[in-house]
């Protein structure tokens, strides 16, 4: 689907119905450890579900430039993704193991609506950028920094551990109204036949602003 780096407000139905069904790329490339990543937390134990925090009145549109995660040591640049032929949503190519994508069918970061930031958990070289995310804990934050000089802080709410059959993409990816972040990438078992089960959710809301209009 195409949009522009400007983006425009929150999905309407037509992004929703391309998304279902859709759970990122086509599954990982190798499980590193007999272990494999970090699993949420609630994914062994699930937590009773909390409230997301208030949310931050929402941001004009502007391009996403890069994604840091304080809590686990990651600050990577962001690229622009799509969806391939099948349908399936892209990430930036496995040579760029370092990178992450924002999926440009969705809002830019920080406006009202869900915006989508996508990356590899491993690659053939070793782990990749969000290869610890599903070590990631609520109340954690998530900055995004963005071409008008702003860092849109998001703070996490929700950590999940979701099946790709039967994914749950219209709650995963429907807007609420409020400005949203979904951070997602593969998880779960992992056979040579099918990659990954799953994929690790982070769901995050604007609660913070720096820059020039803080």
């Amino acid at each position: 689907m195409e949009n522009a780096y400007g983006g425009r407000g929150a999905w309407g139905v037509a992004a929703i119905l391309l998304l279902v069904g859709v759970h990122l790329v086509r599954g990982g490339t190798q499980q590193l450890t007999a272990a494999g990543p970090p699993r949420p937390l609630a994914a062994a134990a699930p937590a009773p579900a909390a409230p997301p925090p208030p949310a931050r009145a929402g941001l004009p549109a502007s391009a996403p430039l890069a994604v840091a995660i304080p809590a686990l040591g990651v600050d990577a640049p962001l690229t622009r993704v799509g969806l391939d032929a099948d349908g399936w949503l892209e990430a930036p190519p496995p040579e760029h193991p370092d990178r992450a994508g924002w999926y440009a069918g969705s809002v830019t970061p920080g406006e009202p609506g869900t915006a989508v930031v996508v990356g590899h958990v491993d690659t053939p070289a070793g782990p990749a950028v969000f290869h610890s995310l599903g070590a990631l804990t609520r109340g954690r934050t998530v900055e995004i920094h963005r071409a008008d000089g702003t860092t849109a802080v998001f703070t996490v709410h929700a950590v999940e551990l979701l099946p790709k059959d039967g994914f749950p993409a219209e709650r995963v990816y429907a807007s609420t109204g409020a400005p949203e972040l979904r951070v997602i990438t593969c998880g779960g078992t992992y056979t040579r036949a099918t990659g990954y089960t799953g994929n690790v959710v982070v769901s995050a809301r604007l609660t913070a602003l720096r820059g020039p209009d803080a």
